[in-house]
C-alpha cells in the first residue's frame, strides 16, 4: 500500500505562463490520485486560490494555501498559511512585495522576515548545484521560522537524484532543519508538457526550438501517483508531507467581511440610519403624501434588508452617490437596483418603481442567496474624483478596485502560439486574422485555406491545437472597470493588493467571480459618456432658456420626445 502524500509546491496558471494547468484541474487530479491535500503556491500571488477552493469543497479536498518567492539574492521559499492568522500575514506580505514594484513584478529581500512570518510555514527549495548557498539559507530559514520550516526534496527522475538527496541531507543535519517531499508542480498530468513548452516559449519571447535548457527536461513536475512517487521518495520524506498538512487548519470559508462604519453616524445602527435615510427621501420624493403601495414596497425591502444584513451596502453607495451629488456629478443607477423603492429614496435611482410593475427580488432575493449589486454611473469625465474621494475617505489598506482577468482569446492565442512555433510575423497575422471568428471548436479547411494555409500541414494543426488549449488561459489582471471593495478593517489581510498600470489606482487579486464565491460585496463605480453628454445638455438648456433640469425633474413622458422616437430621430 503506497504512503499518503500532499502535494506542498504546486503552481497554477496564475502563476503567468509560468504553469499548464487550471487550479481547477490540479484540484480534480489531487483528490482523484488520493492526495490528502494540495497547497496551490503561485508566485507572489493568490489570484487562483478561490477557483482552487470552490473545486476544493466539490471534490473533497484538503486545500492549502500558500506562495512562492524569490528574493532578492535568489532565494527561493514557499510559504503556506496555518490558520486565519496566517493567511492574513501572508496577504500583507504579498501585498507589500507586490507594491514595492511596477506592475507585473514584486521586490522582496530578506529584511522583510526580520520578525519571520507568524502562523504561516515556510520551505526551502534549494538552488540548483549552489550547496554553500543552499546551506546557508536553511540556516536564515531556521532562525527565522524557528520549528516552522523545511528543506523541499523536489526528485524529479533526473540522473542526479540520488547525489541531490544526499547532498540535502547533509545539509538538513547541519542546519537542523528537516527535509520534505515535494514536486515542484507545474502541470495536472504529464500530457501536456507540450503545452508547457509553448508557454514557456511564449515567456521568453522564443521559439520552442530555441529554448535549450531553458525547457523542462522531462514531463515529471506533474501530479503523480501515489505509487510512483512511493518509488522515488523515501518514506520518511512522504510522511513529513502530512505533517507540514496536518499543521495547516486554514479554509477560505473563515472569511468574514465586514463593511466600514464609518457610513453610520454615532447613537445610530446601521439599520436605524437607513430607514431615516429612506424616510427621509420618501418625504423628498412624495411631497404630497406616499400612497399605500410605495408603503408596502419600502417596508418589504426594509425588512428584507435587515434580514440580510446588508444596510452598510446601501449605506455605502449613498455615501458615493451624496458625494457625486454634493460636487454636481451627475450620476445615475441602473440595472435591477431601479426595481428597488429603498434605492429610489435614497436618490440612488431615479426611476419610481411604484408606478410599473417590476419585481425587488430581481434584485435581492434570500432565495437566490447571492449579495445585492447596485451599479452607478458617474459622468466619465469626472468619475476620477469619486475613486480619490474613497481613497481619502478609507485610505489604500482598506479599498481597492477589483480585478479584471484577462484572459486568452481567438487571435491573441494564434499569435503567441504561432510566434512559440516559429512561424513568421506575416504568416502569424494572416492566420490571426483568419481566426477571429474561431470559438475553439472544428476549424473549417476552407478558412485556412483562403488564408494560404495546408489544412494538412502538421505545423498548422499543432498550432490549433495548442492555440484551443490555450484558449481562456490567464493572461494578466487588469483593473475592473469600476467595481471597488472597501473593508472594515486592512483590506490587505483579505487579499492581496497590487499597483494598477493607471496613476494612483491599486487592484486586489481577485475578480468578480471571486468576490461573488466568498459572498463578497463591491460597489461600482462606473463611467457613462453619456451622462457628459446629458451634463451639457442640461448646461445648454439653463443658459439658453433659464430652465434648471435634473434627471429627477425630466418630464417621464413627454409626447414631443415620444413624437421624436416614433419618426427615430434620436441621434
Amino acid at each position: 500500500m503506497p504512503a499518503g502524500y500532499c502535494e506542498l509546491h504546486c503552481l497554477s496558471n496564475f502563476s503567468f505562463l509560468k504553469a499548464a494547468s487550471h487550479p481547477q484541474e490540479l484540484v480534480i487530479r489531487a483528490a482523484a490520485l488520493g492526495y490528502g491535500a494540495l497547497a496551490i503556491t503561485d508566485e507572489c500571488s493568490l489570484a487562483g486560490v478561490v477557483r482552487a477552493h470552490v473545486a476544493a469543497k466539490e471534490a473533497g479536498l484538503k486545500l492549502l494555501i500558500g506562495t512562492e518567492l524569490t528574493l532578492s539574492d535568489g532565494c527561493m521559499i514557499v510559504l503556506i498559511a496555518m490558520n486565519r492568522e496566517g493567511y492574513g500575514n501572508l496577504c500583507e506580505l504579498i501585498t507589500r512585495a507586490r507594491r514595492s514594484a511596477a506592475k507585473g513584478s514584486y521586490a522582496i529581500d530578506r529584511n522583510d522576515f526580520a520578525a519571520g512570518l507568524p502562523n504561516c510555514l515556510a520551505i526551502l527549495i534549494p538552488r540548483a548545484g549552489k550547496l554553500a548557498e543552499s546551506e546557508a539559507d536553511a540556516h536564515w530559514l531556521s532562525r527565522h521560522f524557528s520549528g516552522a520550516c523545511w528543506i523541499a526534496v523536489e526528485l524529479n527522475r533526473s540522473v542526479n537524484d540520488a547525489r541531490a538527496l544526499a547532498i540535502l541531507r547533509q545539509i538538513s543535519d547541519r542546519s537542523g532543519v528537516p527535509l520534505v517531499a515535494a514536486g515542484g508542480v507545474l502541470m495536472h498530468q504529464r500530457s501536456i508538457k507540450p503545452l508547457h513548452d509553448v508557454l514557456s516559449a511564449i515567456r521568453h519571447g522564443q521559439t520552442v526550438a530555441t529554448l535549450g535548457r531553458k525547457l523542462l527536461p522531462n514531463g515529471e513536475r506533474h501530479l503523480r501517483t501515489l505509487p510512483r512517487l512511493s518509488a522515488v521518495y523515501p518514506p520518511d520524506l512522504m510522511a513529513a508531507t502530512l505533517e507540514v498538512a496536518s499543521r495547516c487548519t486554514f479554509s477560505l470559508d473563515e472569511i468574514r467581511y465586514q463593511y466600514p462604519d464609518e457610513v453610520v453616524p454615532a447613537g445610530e445602527t446601521a439599520a436605524s440610519y437607513l430607514r431615516k435615510l429612506t424616510e427621509q427621501g420618501l418625504r423628498e420624493r412624495y411631497p404630497e403624501g406616499e400612497t399605500d403601495k410605495v408603503r408596502t414596497l419600502v417596508e418589504h425591502e426594509l425588512s428584507l434588508i435587515a434580514e440580510l444584513r446588508y444596510e452598510p451596502y446601501f449605506l455605502t453607495v449613498y455615501d458615493i452617490v451624496a458625494f457625486a451629488r454634493g460636487k454636481g456629478i451627475l450620476c445615475q443607477g441602473r440595472g435591477s437596483a431601479a426595481n428597488s423603492a429603498v434605492c429610489f429614496c435614497l436618490g440612488i435611482t431615479e426611476v419610481d418603481p411604484s408606478r410599473s410593475s417590476v419585481l425587488f427580488e430581481r434584485f435581492l432575493s434570500r432565495e437566490r442567496n447571492e449579495p445585492p449589486d447596485i451599479d452607478v454611473d458617474f459622468e466619465h469625465e469626472r468619475r476620477e474624483e469619486v475613486i480619490q474621494y474613497l481613497y481619502r475617505k478609507y485610505g489604500r489598506e482598506r479599498t481597492a478596485l477589483t480585478a479584471a482577468l484577462i484572459t486568452y482569446r481567438p487571435k491573441s492565442a494564434v499569435r503567441d502560439v504561432g510566434k512559440a512555433l516559429g512561424l513568421s510575423l506575416d504568416q502569424v497575422d494572416r492566420l490571426a486574422k483568419t481566426m477571429t471568428w474561431w470559438d475553439g471548436k472544428q476549424i473549417q479547411d476552407a478558412r485556412l485555406v483562403e488564408a494560404g494555409f495546408d489544412p494538412d500541414n502538421p505545423m498548422i494543426g499543432k498550432l490549433i491545437e495548442f492555440a484551443h488549449l490555450l484558449m481562456n488561459f490567464p493572461r494578466h489582471l487588469s483593473q475592473h472597470t469600476g467595481g471597488f471593495v472597501i473593508a472594515q478593517g486592512k483590506l490587505s489581510r483579505l487579499v492581496p493588493i497590487e499597483n494598477a498600470s493607471m496613476k494612483d489606482r491599486t487592484v486586489i487579486e481577485w475578480d468578480k467571480d471571486d468576490l461573488d464565491a466568498l459572498g463578497l460585496l463591491k460597489v461600482d463605480v462606473l463611467a457613462l459618456g453619456m451622462l457628459s453628454a446629458i451634463r451639457r445638455a442640461f448646461d445648454l438648456v439653463k443658459d439658453y432658456r433659464g430652465a434648471h433640469l435634473t434627471m429627477a425633474t425630466l418630464p417621464a413622458e413627454d409626447p414631443a420626445v415620444y413624437a421624436m422616437m416614433c419618426r427615430a430621430d434620436t441621434v
